[in-house]
């Protein structure tokens, strides 16, 4: 695996010291050398919604980074990666893109032939290959037990949307956040289509741009082997595994997340 270093985190404090970088970080790079600090533009997945990314956009956002967290519409692969194709040709200069869980799915569709993403970031999240669907791949390895916490709502079209059955969330999803924000978050998620998760993954632009792997440890939606397994297949340049933690890993430990984003955007 060409992974150029490996971090494992054995816990929030143990974390902090391992993973926090030096004062000769992205911000200060930029302010040395005049350039202009990449805009970060975070993708949130399915069930979830852009105040997920809040703990994140606020430590990045004291660095001096511009975020941008998007509004995926979580209707299917192909109109959620063109809207946001449309969402990157609105900023000019360097881009870095982090998507969590089925964000991942997107950000590779869409960053594709870009030469302004610099780097994608995966949080807990897929890394497609051309062909592959995100129910494809968190079936990979064993370990998933979102399907039993769905429930259903029949939009009229012949598909479906999903959302998980509220007092299931806080274990499936959100085990390692408080239970107050996780039963927040169950009753704001955003449903997803089931067309966009059954729908296969053209060509991925984690072939020719630099990516990085923040993976869950005790994540019940994509299981840590089948993270693991797409962020070598992806020649990660550099992976976090957060023992512990559950799929709402940038919830949990924003931190370590805007870390690696930091890191990504050197």
């Amino acid at each position: 695996m060409r992974v150029r270093k490996v971090f494992t985190v054995l816990g929030a404090l143990l974390t902090m010291a391992a993973v926090v970088p030096s004062s000769a970080g992205a911000g200060e790079d930029a302010e040395k050398t005049g350039a202009k600090k990449p805009t970060v533009v975070l993708v949130h997945g399915a069930f979830a919604d852009g105040s997920s990314w809040n703990g994140v956009v606020e430590r990045l956002q004291r660095k001096g980074f511009p975020v941008v967290a998007v509004a995926n519409p979580l209707r299917s692969l192909t109109g959620d990666a063109n809207y946001l194709r449309k969402v990157l040709a609105t900023i000019d200069g360097p881009v870095v893109i982090a998507g969590h869980s089925y964000g991942g799915m997107v950000q590779s569709q869409a960053a594709l032939g870009n030469p302004n993403v610099k780097s994608l970031v995966y949080v807990a999240a897929f890394a497609p290959e051309n062909g592959e669907s995100a129910l494809e791949l968190s079936n990979k390895f064993p370990g998933s037990t979102l399907g039993d916490t769905l429930s259903t709502v029949d939009i009229g079209d012949g598909s479906k949307d999903l959302v998980i059955q509220q007092d299931k969330y806080w274990q499936q999803f959100a085990a390692d956040v408080s239970r107050r924000d996780a039963t927040i978050a169950a009753a704001t998620q955003r449903p997803v289509n089931d067309t966009a998760l059954t729908e296969k993954a053209g060509d991925p632009a984690w072939r020719t741009i630099p990516s990085y792997f923040v993976v869950a440890g005790k994540d019940k939606n994509i299981p840590i082997a089948s993270q693991k397994w797409m962020a070598e297949r992806a020649n990660a340049r550099a992976l976090v595994e957060v023992r512990g933690a559950s799929h709402s890993v940038a919830v949990s430990q924003p931190e370590i997340v805007a870390d690696l984003i930091v890191r990504a955007a050197r």
